[in-house]
């Protein structure tokens, strides 16, 4: 047997029990659902405009949650195009059509999307009546924006994308922290983008307990090590916040 065709059997016994694990694992865990009852009903706003990582990057580690059901919901069923147009995600359900959520996740936009949801009525409206009966409403980047659009975050300490920190504060009844996610009350705001990740993992912590919360961290493998030490703002120089502010205004649509 040559050493490729070596490898190759390897790979496929590697990817065969690596497949038979998680559907073992799939299995017990709809078993265990069946057992405890259903789990958390969780609903991630969509809004035209919106970007991707904020509503997906959740939805990934919050979906892993037993007996979780996520859902994609905006103002009319379809796909929802993000900031720089060139993907969309399906919302399966419209405003209308859903009363009542466990957890509710905005996430931030760019310049145009936060500022038309910001003055959405409609969608603030729906987001203040899915508030009053949520466990926990969240947000990521400039989506608190929206929750303090919405009245949510008056005299609340809430986090948001840096460059919309001074905004926050000016315009609403908002301590800013700088922080990866803050916690108020029932409330939680995560910093941007992908601050949304590190958010949701300790959300699943309140919903299901540590270790839970841990192994959907390994499960998801999320593990960052990113080349550069170049992701907090308050570590950047002038010129770097300018650059990367620059960039993502040319991407947007």
């Amino acid at each position: 047997m040559t050493h490729s065709t070596t490898r190759r059997a390897m790979l496929r016994g590697s990817v065969a029990t690596a497949v038979l694990a998680t559907a073992g694992t799939a299995a017990a865990g709809t078993a265990h659902a069946e057992r405890q009852g259903s789990g958390p009903n969780i609903g991630i706003l969509l809004y035209d405009g919106y970007s991707l990582l904020d509503p997906t990057g959740p939805a990934e580690v919050l979906s892993r949650l037993p007996g979780a059901k996520v859902t994609m919901i905006a103002e009319r069923r379809g796909p929802v195009r993000t900031d720089t147009g060139d993907v969309a995600v399906v919302a399966d359900r419209s405003i209308d059509e859903v009363g009542a959520l466990d957890v509710l996740l905005v996430p931030g936009a760019g310049n145009r999307g936060t500022i038309a949801a910001m003055g959405n009525q409609v969608l603030l409206d729906w987001i203040r009546r899915i508030h009053r009966h949520s466990r926990w409403t969240t947000s990521v980047c400039t989506g608190s924006l929206v929750l303090a659009s919405a009245g949510l975050l008056d005299g609340r300490e809430a986090t948001t994308y840096w460059a919309s920190a001074d905004y926050l504060e000016s315009r609403f009844d908002v301590t800013y922290r700088p922080e990866r996610y803050v916690r108020s009350g029932k409330i939680i705001t995560a910093a941007g983008v992908s601050a949304g990740v590190d958010m949701a993992l300790h959300l699943a912590s309140l919903i299901a307990g540590d270790t839970v919360a841990k192994a959907i961290q390994l499960a998801v493998e999320y593990d960052p090590q990113p080349p550069f030490d170049s992701g907090n703002a308050a570590h950047a120089d002038p010129r770097l916040k300018e650059l990367a502010l620059r960039l993502l205004a040319e991407s947007q649509v």
